[in-house]
């Protein structure tokens, strides 16, 4: 097992290699999860702004 992780004398370029890749996909999945919560964020102001509208009108009409 010992042999495993000492990877023939490359242990060092692997498992460097593995914590890199481990760090780019950790950054590419919180980049999308505030670009999410900006997007709904957005989404709420928009809805918000319609039913504000939708009211006006309503009261506009009567």
């Amino acid at each position: 097992m010992s042999e495993y992780f000492a990877m023939g004398g490359y242990a060092g370029y692997v498992w460097a290699s593995y914590a890199l890749a481990a760090a780019g996909v950790g950054a590419l999945v919180a980049a999308v999860l505030v670009e999410r919560a900006k997007a709904r964020a957005r989404l709420d102001r928009i809805r918000a702004l319609e039913a504000e509208d939708s009211v006006a009108d309503a009261g506009g009409e009567s």
